[in-house]
């Protein structure tokens, strides 16, 4: 007898040969469907959302003790976390002008290059707002010994804003303070010390509020590393508590712009 296999009959469980018309068409569309994806992702330069459930995506921290920044489920702006800084007067880590608790991510720019950059912040119900300063997110040049950085964001006089502190805390942007609500921030900036060279541009809340706008981005020979939570005069007595969330830096607008909001 003869114990030759004929064809095999294709069942609900078999594929047709991958020399098929069939299978090849359907090759196709996955590998451009990979390409695409791979595309979209190799964009993003380095992600800060917390969602590792700890502070292993950034570099160091500046706090007083562990309870000042504590990796939360709730509230959270995306995913399954978000951080929540506390700061109390008298919080000074590092013997600074001002109290302090930040988290730090060394991303050290080069000179000339251009990144989009993405956060989240809500501020508590009680946050205070004296008429002194309060960072929640700046660029930190590597060697600045006195002053202020270029690019801050800050809370004053119940108002949230972006300074460029080389320019005598020169604001270029305000908002009014709204607590107890996510706020969304979309910033793009060329890093430069040249003022005819660097920029920043600013959405906020999905909304474009600040177009391309030209400004020393840097201090003369120093790069910068990213600082969020907060930083702020020491004149200031009552707690501060503010939520972070879904830090991204890329190269293109469309890999950190948040989606609209739902109806």
């Amino acid at each position: 007898l003869s114990c030759q296999a004929g064809p095999r009959p294709q069942g609900r469980g078999d594929h047709p040969p991958l020399s098929s018309p069939l299978m090849k068409s359907t090759l196709a569309v996955l590998i451009a469907f990979a390409a695409l994806t791979g595309t979209a992702s190799a964009h993003v330069v380095w992600t800060g959302d917390f969602e590792t459930g700890d502070l292993s995506q950034w570099s160091s921290t500046e706090e007083v003790s562990p309870d000042r920044l504590q990796v939360v489920a709730s509230p959270v702006r995306q995913g399954k976390y978000a951080l929540r800084a506390t700061v109390i007067q008298g919080d000074n880590p590092i013997n600074a002008t001002g109290n302090r608790n930040e988290i730090l991510y060394d991303s050290f720019e080069p000179l000339g290059s251009a990144y989009f950059y993405k956060w989240s912040v809500m501020f508590d119900a009680n946050y205070p707002a004296d008429n002194t300063w309060q960072s929640f997110v700046q660029w930190h040049p590597t060697a600045l010994t006195g002053g202020s950085p270029n690019v801050i964001f800050m809370v004053q006089n119940n108002e949230i804003r972006f300074v460029n502190g080389q320019e005598n805390d020169r604001i270029y942007w305000r908002t009014p303070l709204v607590r107890s609500v996510w706020h969304d921030f979309v910033i793009h900036v060329t890093w430069s010390d040249d003022p005819n060279v660097g920029s920043v541009e600013i959405y906020f809340d999905g909304q474009h509020v600040m177009p391309p706008t030209h400004m020393a981005t840097n201090f003369v020979g120093n790069l910068n590393y990213l600082k969020a939570g907060i930083y702020r005069d020491a004149a200031v007595s009552p707690q501060g508590v503010l939520w972070l969330d879904g830090f991204v830096q890329a190269t293109t607008l469309d890999d950190v712009m948040p989606p609209p909001p739902p109806p």
